[in-house]
């Protein structure tokens, strides 16, 4: 086993081009990695179903008002309860949301955008991240990927993905039934089934063990919610560092690289 550091962030998708939170999150692990050598890992964890984590916030480059995009999604239970990396994208969606980018970014951002081949949102997201050479020399470990899944820890607190009206869901396994969340204090309960850890991701409360488990990083990168969160008791090998400030954290980043 390797002694070098392993210096970690992790992020769920955010936004078809990534927050700037998220970009600092890359430049302060490669900060860290110049002062202390290793390997960067991105923990994607596009698991996450959440459709509110892939709001993109950009700037009129006339105006600089702010204006929100995001995904479409192919039918409503996709879009409430489907796994990012199964959230499938509408055909026309790329090319209606080309048509409008060229009042928020620079050419070279558009045509990236219009040169995306993915049929899912995860894979849109960390595909336009590849082109703006935020993944270069970093190792990205996927929380959907059934052998990640299978290699992780249990843990108590977690969610499954299991079949529901033709639709792969992200059901949250409570008292134990396997439940969606409808909104407030409703719950659908759904019929009891069998499932293995590949479908299993964790919540928020246990992701932190979770990914440990597999990734085993010497240092963690945290940005501003998770320190508040953030249970380190739980991880006591790991150093934990807070990512670099960035103004307008929650608006996309959209520099590409000449």
């Amino acid at each position: 086993m390797s002694n070098l550091p392993v210096i970690c962030f992790g992020q769920q998708p955010c936004g078809f081009f990534p927050r700037r939170f998220l970009w600092a999150k890359f430049q302060t692990a490669r900060r860290v990695r110049q002062e202390i050598g290793g390997e960067i890992v991105f923990f994607y964890h596009d698991s996450d179903h959440d459709p509110r984590e892939t709001q993109t916030t950009l700037r009129q480059q006339r105006t600089g008002r702010p204006q929100t995009f995001n995904f479409t999604f192919v039918n409503k239970l996709q879009r409430k309860f489907s796994p990012l990396f199964l959230k499938r994208i509408p055909a026309d969606w790329q090319a209606n949301t080309a048509r409008q980018l060229g009042a928020f970014v620079a050419p070279a951002a558009a045509g990236a955008f219009k040169a995306v081949r993915a049929t899912n949102v995860a894979d849109f997201c960390l595909e336009m991240y590849r082109s703006m050479g935020l993944l270069e020399g970093v190792r990205v470990v996927r929380s959907s990927d059934p052998a990640v899944r299978r290699a992780a820890c249990p843990v108590v607190d977690y969610f499954v993905d299991v079949a529901h009206e033709a639709e792969v869901v992200r059901a949250r396994w409570m008292d134990g039934q396997l439940k969606l969340h409808e909104g407030g204090e409703s719950y659908l309960t759904l019929p009891a089934t069998d499932y293995t850890p590949a479908q299993i991701s964790p919540t928020r409360d246990s992701r932190l063990r979770w990914m440990q488990s597999v990734i085993q990083c010497t240092h963690y990168i945290a940005g501003a919610g998770e320190q508040a969160y953030l249970d380190q008791s739980e991880a006591p090998t790991i150093t934990f560092l807070p990512r670099d400030p960035i103004e307008r954290s929650d608006e996309a980043f959209i520099e590409f690289p000449h």
